[in-house]
């Protein structure tokens, strides 16, 4: 959460000074605790607010300048360019999409001991109700890779393994080990995210504190998306759950057809 000035207001493509209650708006603060669209993460949604106004924040994204654009909906009141408003993020969405984000992270770890170092990130997204991971690999993974990927996760996971976030020169983090993104620029300070002694990689995105946080973890679907380029999709917490309740009601289903 955090106390903001309003700097800028767009409607409907054009800036304007003051907008009211069920327009739809892009607003921009002097500071923000959003997190903004990068790197694979989405964006935060929340709420913002004064004693004049409420708002729906339904979407952070950052533009080429690097400001935070915060698509919002006033639901009453109004709002001027000048206000201050309180700006709180949804924080059990933004849980889940670090739980997540930390998912993908020893995902990636636990495919390059499994499959081989040839294993680099080609993309991924990560929400709060899945993660998506791209990778470079030959072939589709057989039953027992992905088995076992998801076993070496979740074992990191029942570790309850403390997860770090530092910033140190590039040449530390590469001593380190750390994984970087092919075809990325870098700045010479970077942020390292250390999962216990399994994971460290270059990332700008938010994570739990401890891998336990993550619950357990599920791959739910492995496919090709391009030549030498797989994707497995994941879930974690709550997401989990959702899996095996579904797989539960199906077996029962099936088992009354029968």
């Amino acid at each position: 959460t955090a106390q903001a000035k309003l700097l800028a207001i767009v409607h409907e493509g054009e800036r304007v000074g003051a907008a009211d209650m069920g327009k739809q708006v892009v607003l921009v603060f002097d500071k923000t605790p959003f997190y903004a669209e990068s790197g694979g993460q989405t964006g935060d949604s929340g709420k913002a607010g004064n004693a004049q106004a409420s708002l729906t924040i339904r979407d952070t994204k950052k533009d080429h300048s690097g400001y935070f654009l915060h698509s919002a909906v006033i639901d009453d009141g109004a709002v001027s360019v000048g206000d201050t408003l309180t700006l709180q993020i949804d924080t059990s969405r933004r849980a889940a999409i670090r739980r997540n984000h930390t998912a993908a992270h020893l995902l990636q770890a636990a495919l390059r001991k499994v499959l081989g170092t040839h294993v680099e990130q080609a993309g991924q997204l990560v929400t709060d109700d899945k993660l998506r991971f791209d990778f470079t690999h030959f072939s589709a993974m057989t039953a027992n890779e992905l088995l076992e990927v998801e076993d070496m996760v979740n074992a990191e996971i029942l570790k309850a393994a403390d997860v770090t976030v530092e910033e140190m020169p590039i040449e530390k983090a590469k001593e380190r080990g750390a994984m970087a993104l092919f075809g990325e620029k870098y700045g010479d300070i970077v942020r390292v995210v250390q999962a216990g002694g399994f994971s460290t990689e270059l990332c700008g995105g938010t994570h739990v504190e401890n891998t336990a946080q993550l619950g357990l973890f599920k791959i739910v679907a492995e496919s090709s998306v391009a030549a030498g380029v797989r994707r497995i999709q994941g879930v974690t917490g709550a997401g989990v759950l959702e899996c095996l309740y579904r797989d539960e009601a199906l077996l029962h289903s099936a088992a009354q057809a029968m």
